[in-house]
């Protein structure tokens, strides 16, 4: 991946060779991700999950699986038109 700086940003970046500028961007990129469409990979796991739903009241055992397939379709719908329809800032 390359990225476009200005050249004032980009002469600051050169000068801080104790930075990781590729774990900053990473990390930038991950969170922006984040943002948008909920924890990225590894940061949330089934215990999380379950402690969540079980804190709200949810009883995952009484929901079919043909419901929460259709709500997980319609979610998934809703958040990329969402996303698709919202500027970059």
């Amino acid at each position: 991946m390359t990225l476009s700086l200005p050249e004032e940003i980009y002469r600051k970046i050169k000068r801080r060779t104790d930075v990781k500028w590729s774990e900053v961007a990473r990390r930038a990129i991950v969170q922006r991700l984040e943002t948008m469409e909920g924890p990225v990979g590894y940061h949330t796991s089934t215990a999380e999950l379950r402690k969540k739903i079980a804190n709200a009241g949810v009883r995952l055992d009484k929901i079919s699986i043909d419901k929460a397939a259709a709500h997980y379709k319609r979610m998934r719908e809703l958040e990329r038109k969402r996303i698709s329809t919202t500027r970059a800032s």
